[in-house]
Parts: C-alpha cells; structure tokens; sequence
C-alpha cells in the first residue's frame, strides 16, 4: 500500500453559544482542516487538525513532495519526514504530523479490517467516560445560552448533567477575577453534590493567586487543579502548598518536558492531547512513561470534531492508567461532519470505535456545507475577545472581563 494523495478540507461547525477562555473566544463556532489521505488501493484515511483555512490547505498540498509513494504502515520514517526535531526547530509540524499519523492509522486499520485500537494493543475498555466541560458563555445574538453568573453556571452544570449523564464537572475559568470564579466554582461544586470536580483557569494565574486559589478549594471532591500559573517551576512552588493534585496540557507537551517533571515532579496529571503530542502513538508512549513514574493521566480536548474525538476514543481505551474522565469540548458542538451525526454519550460516556480504522466515517454532503460556511465566514481569532478588540491577556493576568457587563458580541453567523 502506497500513498497517491493527500487532500484538506477546512470547515466551520457551529457552537451553542461563543465559548470564553483565558485568551480570548470561540466566537460561535470551531475552525478545523479534516486531512485525507489516498491510499493506491482505494481506501482513504482522515485526519484533523484545529485551525485552518487556506493556509492549513495549502500546508497538506505540501505534504504530498514528502509523502507520496510513502508507505502509510511506516510512521517512524514518516515522523523524521515531517517533524525532525532539528529540521522542525524551523519549521514546527507536530500538528500537521498528528493529522497525517491519524490518516495513516485509519489506513492501516481499513486495511486489515480491525480498529485502530487493536494496532495499538488491544483495547482495556469499552467506552470512555467524559468530564462535562464548562464554559462561560457570552450570549448568542438572540440573547439565549449566556453563562456569566454563578446561578448560569450552575443551570448549565445540571443541564449537561441531566442530558449527558456526567458524573465529572471541568469550569474553564481564567476569564474573570479569580475571587469571582472561586465563587462559581463552588457554587457548581455544591450544586453537584458528590461528583468530582477540576478547574482549569489556563495558567494565567500568579504563583501567589494559584497556591491562594488551590487552597481554598481542598475541601471540594477536586479531580485535581490544571494549570493554576505557567511554567515548572512556577508549578512546583504552587504543588509545595496546595493539597490536591496539579494537571497541566501547557507545560508538560512533549518528552523533554515529560522527563524534566519525572526528574523534579512539579505536576502529577499529565493531559495528553492527541494533537499537541503529535499523534496517538506517541501519547501512548507518554501514558508508558507516566505508568512507570506513577503519574496520573487524562486525555485532553483541543476542540474537536468527529475525527479527532476518534483518536481520543482510542487512546482512552487502550491506556491501563487512565486515571480521570476525559475532556471534550463535543457536546457544545451543534453537528459534526461524520456520517450519523455527532457520537453519542451515554451516562456520561462514549462507546469507542469498533469498525476497521477510526471507525467513522465522513457525511460528505455535511463536509461540503461547512467548508462553504467556512468560505462564507472565514477564520476567527482564537486569542481576541470580540468585546474588548483592544484587550489582550498577560501572564500573570491582571486584566479581567466583567461579570456585570450584559452586552451581546456581534460575531458573523
């Protein structure tokens, strides 16, 4: 089996409402690329990546001076291609290279008619289970799905928990001052009753506000804090005085940092994310290493679509120390681009793949449809607020959106 052709598609998928963050907004909707590759005997194998555009496109046409004639099954030589860790000092691929990696598996998997998770080991469960992934939400423009104040919050707690069935609860804090979030996130906490809970303010915190923060919440049922403030070090001193695990997917992303935290432990959870990692195999490689220094693993969202939710189902089953719910942005999405719409959660969880390769497949009548929505709308900037143009976030942060502004962003529809 040989490659023949790679080709990248972006689209634009709509949200319930903008989602905010520590940097910014997800203004109504996601932007990603979904990647595919042709393989010389007919079969195609999907990828996808965050972002894109015209750019990402034109990133993939790239590809195929790299990889045509290339054999999908050999994904090392494949690697040193894309990413050399020296070439890629100039030229950071890790993303594009996850996207290819996922093709190339869902290739194999066709091929052999098995999943995925049978190249990778064979899977230790089933269906994975998914945290709720709290947000708060600036209004769409007919004033529904705001979420700004603690009783918001709290309404939204419980409806994805009545419709989900989730048992874990994440609050994506970092937004307003953190004396205000520490009153959201208790109020969810005690609104929960005995499911956990994690908060995650994207590390913009100081060290003082992080070890303040943290303590104030020990006597919730916290899953952990993630990244509380930026950096190992900075880390570490907030791990030396806050009694409950610290997770980061912004500090420890690769091996070297991976490596450095085993030598002077500074987190105890590390969030592997499929695409920041640089593909499945090399997060079951990391989830190897933190088995053996016995440290906690979750599997971490970056804002996917069917394709990717995929990989993460895969990694989720076959990893034995998946110690904590994972993440999903996917349950705010309004749609997906795969055959049969958006996969399904029950009591909390998803069913992992069991058809060959990834196992889904995509609704290609959808695919055209939002990349012409795409076309139509164009990009967003991810690290922008589309109320405050002028703003933008520090680290440590001290410049907070206000929990009484009551304006509606314009963003396009």
């Amino acid at each position: 089996m040989r490659i023949v052709d790679i080709r990248a598609t972006t689209v634009t998928v709509p949200l319930e409402a903008p989602l905010r963050h520590a940097n910014g907004c997800h203004w109504g909707r996601f932007v990603r690329t979904i990647v595919e590759i042709e393989a010389d005997n007919g079969l195609i194998g999907l990828g996808e990546m965050g972002g894109g555009g015209e750019s990402a496109e034109a990133v993939f046409r790239a590809m195929k001076g790299y990889l045509v004639g290339h054999d999908p099954a050999r994904l090392e030589e494949m690697r040193f291609k894309i990413a050399n860790p020296t070439a890629s000092l100039y030229n950071n691929r890790t993303q594009v290279l996850a996207a290819l990696e996922f093709a190339c598996l869902d290739l194999l998997g066709q091929a052999f008619g098995v999943p995925v998770h049978d190249l990778l080991g064979g899977k230790l469960q089933d269906e994975v289970p998914f945290a709720s992934y709290l947000f708060f939400r600036y209004p769409n423009a007919d004033g529904s799905g705001e979420v700004r104040t603690p009783k918001q919050l709290v309404e939204q707690a419980k409806e994805l928990k009545k419709k989900f069935g989730f048992t874990s609860h994440k609050l994506k804090g970092g937004v307003f001052h953190p004396d205000y979030e520490l009153e959201c996130y208790r109020a969810v906490a005690d609104a929960v009753g005995e499911d956990r809970v994690r908060f995650d303010p994207n590390a913009v915190w100081s060290t003082e506000q992080g070890i303040r923060f943290g303590q104030a919440i020990e006597d919730l049922n916290n899953d952990y804090l993630e990244d509380p403030v930026f950096g190992l070090h900075a880390m570490r001193r907030t791990r030396e005085k806050v009694r409950m695990p610290l997770a980061t997917n912004t500090v420890v992303v690769g091996f070297e940092q991976l490596a450095a935290n085993v030598l002077d432990t500074a987190v105890d959870v590390i969030l592997l994310d499929t695409t920041f990692w640089g593909g499945i195999r090399p997060c079951v490689k990391a989830a190897g290493i933190c088995e053996t220094f016995g440290l906690g693993v979750a599997v971490h969202s970056s804002g996917e679509l069917g394709v990717q939710l995929a990989t993460m189902l895969h990694l989720g089953a076959v990893i034995p120390n998946l110690s904590f719910a994972a993440d999903a942005h996917y349950h705010h999405l309004r749609d997906d681009v795969i055959q049969g719409g958006p996969l399904p959660y029950r009591n909390g969880r998803i069913r992992v793949p069991s058809g060959p390769g990834l196992g889904v497949r995509l609704d290609r009548e959808k695919l055209a449809h939002y990349a012409e929505e795409y076309r139509r709308l164009g990009s967003y900037p991810y690290d922008k607020d589309p109320l405050r143009p002028a703003w933008c976030a520090t680290v440590p942060n001290d410049r907070w959106a206000d929990p009484k502004d009551e304006r509606i962003p314009e963003v396009p529809r």
